[in-house]
């Protein structure tokens, strides 16, 4: 009898079992072709505090809002439409002069500069010298031609043509094999080739006579750009030796020049005007259109010395020379520092 009983228990709880598996798998099958979205038999019809707030707030559009990682956003700064403030007449008015001006500039072409360097033959730092003046001249903006006249030498022409190749500026190199006993009649004879070559050319421009003592402030070149026929600037002499500065050149009132920096020389005022060939520039048509510039087209001795006929023009008329800058005539620009580093020439 004990035997039979508890044979009915275990079979009673398989068929407990079997029968609760079997609800389950039941429900959950039908379960699974409910449609989504709704809710389940087995749903609670309360919701939660927090899904009714999500459910009743429609999401509320913002302006100027970005993604900051890793930072917190303020809610009142998002919400808020903060307005710029529109710009005045005269904002606008300015803008539009600065944006004209900026496109005058871009599409009024540069005028070229001509620089003219004469490298003298016994100078012991030329090459040195060279490289100084073609890096100070490869800042300034284009278009510029740089013309380097000096003495053929077997030993030099290499070195002076590879040296102005790596420049990457545009340059002519001009030889001549004339000896000289003085020096200045050989700065002068160099001087003249140059000009010779330009008027043979036509190359037009602003010619400027650069020593390759000169130093120079950038804005130079800029200011010789605006230059019609001749343009003049003081110029200050330095020395390696002494302690003090001359200064050449115009005194001038805004861009008219109204006279000359005069040196004494043995305590007497010199009453021609010293103009440096680096204190001067002049427009290069003047030497094959002179007659546009008011000069007659045949004056005798001008092809032979060019240079001659330049200073000359320059001296005659202060009228056509314009003080350079335009807006202050005394500002330096350019500096010659004279040191010892030339060997004396033989008589």
């Amino acid at each position: 009898m004990g035997s039979l009983e508890r044979s009915k228990k275990k079979t009673q709880v398989w068929k407990k079992a079997v029968i609760h598996f079997s609800l389950c798998f039941v429900m959950g099958f039908f379960t699974g072709f409910a449609p989504a979205g709704k809710a389940s038999l087995f749903s609670n019809f309360e919701t939660t505090p927090s899904t009714t707030s999500k459910s009743q707030i429609p999401p509320q559009p913002f302006e100027n809002a970005t993604y900051t990682p890793n930072s917190l956003v303020d809610k009142a700064l998002i919400n808020s439409k903060v307005q710029a403030p529109a710009p005045s007449k005269s904002q606008e008015a300015e803008a539009e002069n600065r944006s004209l001006s900026e496109t005058e500039d871009e599409v009024t072409p540069r005028r070229l500069v001509i620089v003219v360097t004469p490298v003298i033959t016994k100078d012991r730092y030329k090459n040195v010298l060279l490289r100084r003046m073609a890096n100070t001249l490869r800042l300034v903006p284009p278009p510029l031609l740089w013309i380097v006249v000096e003495k053929h030498s077997e030993a030099d022409v290499n070195s002076s043509s590879t040296m102005l190749r790596k420049t990457g500026l545009m340059y002519r190199r001009i030889v001549f094999k004339e000896s000289f006993t003085s020096l200045e009649s050989e700065l002068d004879h160099q001087r003249n080739l140059a000009l010779r070559h330009i008027e043979h050319h036509k190359l037009s421009g602003i010619v400027h006579f650069a020593g390759l003592n000169n130093i120079y402030d950038l804005d130079f070149f800029n200011e010789i750009r605006d230059i019609e026929v001749f343009g003049t600037w003081p110029m200050a002499l330095l020395s390696a030796n002494r302690k003090r500065v001359i200064v050449e050149g115009p005194v001038c009132e805004s861009s008219q020049v109204l006279g000359w920096h005069l040196r004494k020389i043995n305590n007497e005022t010199e009453t021609k005007p010293p103009v440096h060939i680096s204190s001067f520039a002049f427009n290069s048509s003047i030497l094959w259109d002179p007659e546009r510039w008011g000069r007659p087209s045949s004056v005798e001795g001008t092809k032979q010395d060019s240079i001659k006929y330049v200073k000359q023009v320059v001296l005659e008329d202060d009228t056509k020379l314009k003080g350079l800058p335009a807006q202050d005539c005394s500002k330096i620009m350019l500096w010659r520092l004279n040191f010892p580093t030339r060997t004396r020439f033989s008589t």
